[in-house]
């Protein structure tokens, strides 16, 4: 083992040791919204071989951890191909570049997201076209997806928020007939399915992220890209090296948009633990639904849902709630860790200013970001934790005389 890794497993190890001493303190100080030291704590032998064969190789750009990451993803999924890239951003970007979309196209979008959603479609310099959500699943509402087409749509971009999927079929089926891409931002949804088939592989393109926060996450950025088109992913893989096949020969204009062997490597070992770690989220997230009716707050609050034959993977759990900003200031003074995703809609954004949006234009988006409320899921979350989080939340709404 080199001297850069074995220091890095030193530090580590002490890191880990440390996680148990910690735990008694942690309820009187409160604990994380997403605690990875408790992740690492369980594969750390099998990352730090990982990384060590890495360092070992000296190979630190794409190479055969990059291939072979990209076919693990590929065959877990049931995509015919799948393209490593530096991020999830660059994974939205790039299949918009893929497909030549542009000044002039327009490309229709779900506001209530990350920026990085409208934000690829305006990088490549193509207008979003923001369309409100469903109020249930908050994910893009497909009726009124359809009624923004226009002549100048060349993509829909549903977002599966939260680790659900968007409803597909409506909006596959409107697409085909008016002859526009459906590229799908499953940068939350990794191992999501919808009606058996996974997420990422039911548009012209999937594109994922690998933030540490994601289901599965790396030690860095990420991003991938699936697509059935077998000329589509020889697009890709050129314009993600500068357009170059060939040593500085440039077919194309590309980026520098590359995921690195050390992402590789590590995101390979986690893979393999990412179907426990789904059903662990599912665990926790069906317990929640126990207890929040066990403590009468079914009135008070609403809890999350995936229509049926839906598989949530719950990179979020995130209920609507009234007065939540009072709610979530009374949590933060008893230690619950929560957070708000998203305070802002896209079309209200000062980036998006420019597209005209006004307030009032996408209510139920609107309300969305007055009234959600994330709440601490991961696979390790305990039941005590789970516990404290429900009995805060009632003596908000139910407090005793």
């Amino acid at each position: 083992m080199s001297a850069i890794v074995a220091g890095a497993a030193s530090a580590l190890e002490k890191e880990s040791s440390n996680f148990s001493g910690a735990a008694a303190a942690q309820t009187k100080r409160g604990f994380d919204f997403l605690d990875l030291k408790a992740q690492f704590a369980a594969i750390r032998e099998e990352v730090m071989q990982a990384i060590s064969g890495v360092m070992e190789s000296q190979l630190f750009i794409l190479g055969k951890e990059v291939r072979a990451f990209e076919e693990e993803t590929a065959a877990l999924l049931g995509a015919k191909h799948a393209i490593a890239c530096a991020s999830g951003s660059d994974a939205l970007m790039l299949a918009l570049m893929a497909l030549g979309i542009g000044p002039g196209d327009e490309v229709i979008t779900a506001p209530f997201t990350f920026v990085a959603t409208g934000g690829a479609i305006a990088r490549v310099g193509a207008t979003p076209v923001f369309v409100d959500i469903d109020p249930v699943t908050f994910n893009i509402d497909p009726a009124k997806a359809a009624e923004a087409l226009t002549s100048r749509t060349r993509a829909i971009m549903p977002v599966h928020l939260f680790g659900l999927s968007a409803d597909l079929e409506p909006l596959v089926k409107v697409a085909k007939e008016r002859n526009v891409a459906i590229i799908e931002d499953a940068a939350q949804a990794i191992g999501a399915r919808h009606h058996g088939k996974a997420v990422g592989t039911i548009g012209e393109f999937g594109c994922f992220s690998f933030f540490p926060s994601k289901n599965l996450g790396g030690a860095g950025d990420g991003g991938l890209v699936t697509t059935e088109d077998a000329a589509l992913a020889e697009r890709l893989q050129l314009l993600r090296v500068h357009g170059s096949r060939k040593k500085y020969h440039h077919e194309i204009l590309g980026v520098n948009s590359r995921l690195d062997a050390l992402q590789a490597a590590i995101l390979r070992v986690k893979l393999r633990h990412l179907e426990a770690w789904s059903q662990g989220r599912q665990s926790r997230a069906a317990r929640y639904g126990e207890i929040f009716a066990q403590a009468n707050l079914l009135q008070h609050v609403t809890l999350p849902q995936a229509p049926e034959d839906y598989y949530h993977v719950y990179n979020q759990y995130t209920i609507r709630c009234g007065r939540r900003d009072e709610l979530r200031q009374h949590l933060q003074q008893r230690a619950i860790p929560t957070e708000i995703y998203y305070p802002v809609s896209l079309h209200l954004q000062p980036a998006f200013s420019y597209l005209n949006y006004r307030e009032g234009q996408l209510p139920v988006s609107e309300a969305a970001s007055r009234e959600v409320l994330s709440l601490p899921v991961f696979p390790e979350l305990s039941d005590a934790q789970q516990d404290s989080v429900v009995a805060a939340i009632a003596d908000f709404y139910l407090p005793r005389s």
